[in-house]
């Protein structure tokens, strides 16, 4: 109790409402050398007012944001003709808002205010990004993308369907989702990064495409450069995204075997990160100087959209970061996978499973490990042979991984990607083994 009656929880949302308006009122302040419409101090006075009203009814929250907006126009009325721009404006009524949101949720009304002190902040670096970064054909390819996750998704039935009952149209859509939304953010990320670690993004970015695909344009890459570290780490980078991927995949299916696939899926990531860390760094010694640096290290903008692609596919196809193509493929084949899995459990046990995942793996790792993962979440399998069957699909796409480094790296990058990959493979393998054995 502070008082004669006060408590401290009544006047929490009052001294939130106060930080926020003050907060966001300072960066408006420092934003702008002009006069402004409304200052700190107005903000901290429209936050106060917010909760007040919020402390009172909903009615008048509302008739108080009506009367803000009132205001704002005529303050922008006032000045628009020395800036026509509403920002200020907007951040007055979102603070207003924020201050009302406080008296009942003060925790989220603070991280809202954060992001849009963020976002306000961020003028000149969103306006870079909007202007200078992001192409026309990537502005289209992300409404493409929010069309399939936003408009798609939903229409999709989510139920068990097909043979077996095995499939899940929502979920495969969930899987296509996820891989073209994290291709996406990856080809952006390479774009706003810049090429000083070009391979490395390049190589992850290109990883939760296709590993296999990426490691084969690394393998090339290699070939043209003095120094083969940098290709080979950014390889080493796409087996690295294809950890973080299958935790996303195998989360989506079954909560018991992620569970169980948690440590040595973040093991094997975590040596193979080190093992990245140590090729590249070594990469300075490499370089010989009569070689310019920007070539060992710096991929252009075709190599970039190659890497992130079908092998087999010329740089000119890949004409923006979203495709739909590779991801509506590996639907197809995790689809099969899923079904010749059921049907191997069901013919010839949990060893069918295990042998069928592994199959699947030399097309996709992700594709023979979302097969077993669906099994165990029927009960067709239990979560053991689940975990057997995904260290099969990843024995398998190394296979597959390291052939592709010898036939376009050539022998010493396929021989260095082999010996990269041991120490990472045995852990994984070790650990999941450990896992096995104590239950």
């Amino acid at each position: 109790m502070l008082g004669d009656g006060l408590a401290w929880n009544e006047v929490v949302p009052f001294l939130t409402a106060l930080a926020i308006g003050l907060m966001l009122g300072f960066e408006r302040e420092r934003s702008h050398t002009r006069q402004l419409p409304a200052g700190s101090r107005t903000f901290a006075l429209l936050a106060l007012i917010g909760a007040l009203a919020a402390s009172q009814s909903k009615a008048l929250v509302v008739a108080g944001l009506i009367t803000v907006g009132a205001l704002m126009v005529l303050a922008y009325r006032r000045t628009s003709t020395d800036d026509p721009g509403t920002t200020t404006e907007a951040g007055a009524i979102a603070t207003y808002l924020l201050g009302a949101l406080a008296w009942d949720q003060p925790a989220l009304a603070v991280a809202l205010a954060v992001t849009v002190a963020a976002l306000l902040a961020s003028k000149s670096r969103l306006h870079r990004f909007a202007r200078d970064i992001v192409t026309e054909v990537e502005f289209e390819d992300a409404l493409k993308f929010f069309v399939v996750a936003f408009v798609v998704l939903p229409l999709v039935p989510n139920r068990d369907l097909g043979p077996y009952g095995a499939l899940n149209p929502a979920k495969i859509w969930l899987l296509v989702v996820f891989l073209t939304g994290i291709g996406w953010i990856g080809y952006i990320g390479v774009r706003a990064l810049g090429p000083r670690h070009g391979l490395l993004v390049t190589g992850l970015a290109g990883g939760f495409v296709s590993a296999a695909a990426t490691t084969a344009s690394m393998g090339r890459l290699a070939r043209r450069t003095a120094s083969l570290r940098p290709p080979l780490a950014g390889a080493l980078l796409a087996s690295t995204a294809t950890f973080a991927q299958l935790l996303i995949v195998i989360a989506v299916v079954d909560d018991e075997v992620f569970r169980r696939l948690v440590p040595p899926a973040v093991s094997g990531a975590a040596v193979l990160l080190g093992v990245a860390y140590l090729v590249y760094r070594g990469s300075d010694d490499d370089t010989t100087s009569d070689t310019d640096p920007a070539s060992d290290s710096h991929p252009t903008s075709d190599e970039i959209a190659h890497a992130t692609g079908d092998p087999g596919e010329e740089p000119a196809e890949a004409e923006g970061p979203f495709d739909l193509r590779p991801a509506l493929v590996l639907a197809v084949v995790l689809t099969l996978a899923i079904l010749v899995g059921r049907w191997g459990a069901d013919v010839l046990g949990p060893r069918g499973a295990v042998l069928a995942s592994g199959a699947a793996g030399l097309a996709d790792a992700h594709a023979g490990s979302l097969a077993a993962a669906s099994l165990a979440a029927k009960g067709s399998i239990g979560a053991d042979t689940a975990l057997a069957a995904i260290a099969a699909a990843l024995g398998a796409n190394l296979l597959v991984k390291a052939l592709l480094a010898f036939t376009a790296g050539g022998r010493r990058f396929g021989l260095a990607f082999l010996a990269a990959m041991v120490p990472p493979t045995a852990v994984f393998g070790i650990v999941v083994a450990l896992g096995i054995a104590s239950t």
